[in-house]
């Protein structure tokens, strides 16, 4: 008795998991506060280009979700991708289109950065993102724009803040994987 009801439980959480669902669509007074929050960069921010820029990444999240067909939780979508059932969305799928696109704004008090977590956690899947800050700070005065983690819908927080990774420039990340790459193919000096 135990056994199948044990069974049916695992089945429906299954199901629970996988169950297709939709990103929220963001309303108006989630556009307000990601501008607020981008406003809060510093005095020197537009106002008028960190309205655009939430309205931007609010709109091309939405967007982006239809294009790469979002049903599901991330992790089940990321399967699909990589078993060619869905076009895109993986993580830095998500980062670089978003980035992309907020570049195309030509923003003159704001900047983009990428960056990367959980490069050197072996038990851990990169996770990608794009950060937007004031022009001439570093991404860790940024705010993380993460469409990605919750499925189509976005995340965003300031960098401090989010207490879920620890990011890490991508350039930093890439460059290490490249010398590390250089190292494995160096040849063996024999004496």
């Amino acid at each position: 008795m135990i056994k199948p009801l044990a069974h049916v439980l695992t089945m429906l959480a299954l199901l629970a998991l996988t169950a297709c669902s939709t990103p929220r669509p963001a309303n108006e007074g989630d556009v307000q506060k990601l501008a607020i929050e981008i406003q809060a960069l510093g005095p020197e921010i537009d106002p008028q280009e960190a309205q655009r820029a939430a309205r931007v990444a609010y709109a091309y999240t939405a967007q982006l979700a239809q294009e790469y067909q979002i049903t599901d939780p991330p992790l089940i979508h990321n399967a699909k991708v990589n078993k060619g059932l869905r076009p895109r969305g993986l993580c830095w799928h998500w980062a670089e289109d978003i980035e992309r696109r907020l570049r195309q704004e030509n923003f003159e008090t704001l900047t983009m950065h990428r960056a990367i977590a959980n490069a050197d956690n072996p038990f851990r899947i990169d996770h990608s993102t794009a950060i937007i800050s004031r022009r001439g700070d570093s991404m860790y005065q940024g705010v993380i724009l993460d469409p990605w983690r919750y499925g189509g819908e976005l995340f965003w927080a300031p960098l401090a803040e989010d207490s879920r990774y620890e990011w890490v420039p991508r350039e930093v990340v890439l460059e290490k994987r490249r010398l590390d790459q250089v190292a494995r193919l160096a040849p063996l000096v024999v004496e």
